[in-house]
């Protein structure tokens, strides 16, 4: 095993995960649903918590599980979640009534996020993550660097198609998009961006400021 394998086994051993969003996690797997790895949750749940997150966008519920690991960062955070999966929305309402989350700090939208995104208020968001629609990726983290305030950040779980992006034989559409985003959003001056590669990988991209006013 080398290193940088060994260190992601253990990033991905050492993350405890709360009750209440393991038995989401359980109910997610069973509808199907594919939620953030333990791993990447504790990461979003930092950078909601060091945002001082109180208006978050979620693009694919993963049946509650990453909702429960921002609002947990951000327990003053009003969160707005879309899925196109009704049965996945119902199931994350569920998750969060038994997490003793307040009404009012959920707001669940079914339907495509290329539909719902585009009526959103732009510059109004403090976090955003985009898991849903692999095929769609770029669209939504362009629709999602709108939404976000400046100083904002949106995050990209899933990143490295399951170790694809690492291989440059690989050109199906999913990798490509990813390879791409990753390699566009590096060299951008509009956002500072880091790529984790604990779990299945997790690209932040954080707006910058303007200080010239």
């Amino acid at each position: 095993m080398g290193e940088h394998t060994a260190n992601a086994r253990f990033a991905d051993e050492v993350s405890v995960e709360p009750d209440y969003i393991s038995r989401a996690r359980a109910h997610a797997l069973e509808l199907g649903a594919a939620p953030v790895s333990a791993a990447v949750g504790s990461q979003i749940s930092v950078i909601a918590a060091a945002s001082n997150a109180l208006n978050i966008v979620e693009i694919g519920t993963g049946a509650g599980v990453s909702g429960l690991w921002l609002m947990r960062g951000a327990p003053r955070a009003t969160l707005t979640t879309i899925d196109s999966e009704p049965e996945h929305l119902g199931a994350a309402r569920q998750a969060f009534i038994d997490a003793k989350i307040p009404p009012a700090r959920a707001r669940f939208i079914t339907g495509r996020a290329s539909s719902v995104l585009p009526r959103m208020n732009e510059a109004s968001y403090d976090v955003v993550l985009v898991d849903a629609d692999a095929d769609a990726v770029i669209e939504y983290v362009e629709h999602g660097l709108r939404l976000v305030r400046p100083g904002g950040t949106v995050l990209v779980p899933r990143v490295l198609a399951g170790g694809g992006v690492s291989d440059p034989v690989r050109r199906d559409p999913t990798t490509v998009a990813y390879r791409s985003l990753i390699q566009e959003t590096q060299s951008s001056a509009a956002v500072i961006g880091a790529l984790s590669i604990v779990g299945e990988g997790l690209l932040q991209l954080t707006t910058l400021r303007d200080y010239s006013s």
